[in-house]
């Protein structure tokens, strides 16, 4: 792995001209940014989506657009196949149903896709804590899409995102009401955290880096926060007390069924914030975005 001391190598020089990015879940948060983040350096870039009309705007922007479900192993190949690069990028599952067997099932079609695709390199977003493991929920399954990584000719990059502070955001109407923060991770808890917006920056920069830049490398903010910190920062966007309610690890699993989960979705997210509780991935020199904590908050809140 080729690494700068806090981030990657973004040697410049590395892409030839004409080079084209297939960005998957460029409809979605991260893939966005990597996407805006390299159209605004004047690259050329494809946009794969399940649903040709949501990426209309990317077509206003100077993307293409490429209609493939990410399970459709076939679809991919043709979409890798038209590009030098590619971010992947693993869709979370309808958590209705089983998450961690529907995810398991589109990491294969990923990696199937890429076999003979001619792709140069590609750059895999996958997470904090990614680890072999049954019923770990992202922390197994990314896992499972960087050891398949392995196994293919194609140079990989991979780059593993902290806790997203965007995971907060769907708290902020109940806060507002309530003053409440429900967590289900320990109030004092140490937490890596970044914004989607850099994991998207960090992704495109990693794209443009030199084929020798592969390996892991961790994408965090500019600090790290506790779930604490996250209340503090809504007080003051909200302008009243805030305080952090935590679940207890005993009632993860029916905490994630009220909220609608499948029996089998709620263990494996129960089964990932227990492995995040009781062994956090704090790593010494990770890249570091410049979206602080209550940056994001002030945008969502």
């Amino acid at each position: 792995m080729s690494v700068a001391a806090g981030g990657m190598d973004v040697s410049t020089g590395v892409t030839e001209e004409g080079t084209m990015f297939v960005i998957m879940g460029g409809t979605g948060q991260v893939g966005s940014a990597a996407a805006d983040a390299l159209l605004r350096r004047g690259e050329a870039v494809t946009i794969v989506t399940r649903d040709a009309q949501s990426a209309s705007p990317w077509r206003e922007k100077g993307a293409e657009i490429a209609v493939a479900d990410v399970a459709d192993a076939s679809a991919l190949h043709d979409v890798f196949s038209s590009g030098r690069r590619a971010m992947l990028l693993n869709p979370p599952a309808d958590p209705a149903g089983d998450t961690d067997a529907a995810e398991h099932r589109t990491v294969d079609a990923i990696l199937t896709a890429l076999d003979g695709s001619g792709l140069e390199k590609v750059v895999a977003v996958s997470t904090y804590g990614a680890a072999s493991g049954v019923r770990i929920g992202d922390l197994g399954t990314l896992w499972r899409l960087e050891d398949g990584l392995t196994g293919q000719g194609i140079p990989a990059a991979v780059n593993r995102g902290a806790y997203y502070m965007s995971n907060w955001d769907g708290f902020v109407g109940g806060v507002r009401d309530s003053g409440v923060l429900p967590s289900m991770l320990p109030a004092d808890m140490i937490l890596p955290m970044v914004s989607p917006a850099d994991v998207g920056e960090a992704a495109a920069q990693r794209l443009l880096s030199g084929l020798s830049d592969v390996g892991i490398v961790h994408v965090e903010g500019p600090r790290r926060y506790t779930p604490t910190d996250v209340a503090a920062a809504l007080a003051i966007q909200l302008r009243r007390p805030v305080d952090v309610e935590v679940t207890p690890l005993a009632e993860l699993e029916d905490t994630f069924t009220a909220f609608g989960f499948s029996a089998v979705a709620a263990a494996s997210y129960a089964g990932m914030t227990r492995r995040v509780i009781s062994s956090p991935d704090l790593p010494e020199n990770p890249w570091r975005g410049e979206t602080t904590l209550q940056q994001h908050i002030r945008a969502v809140a």
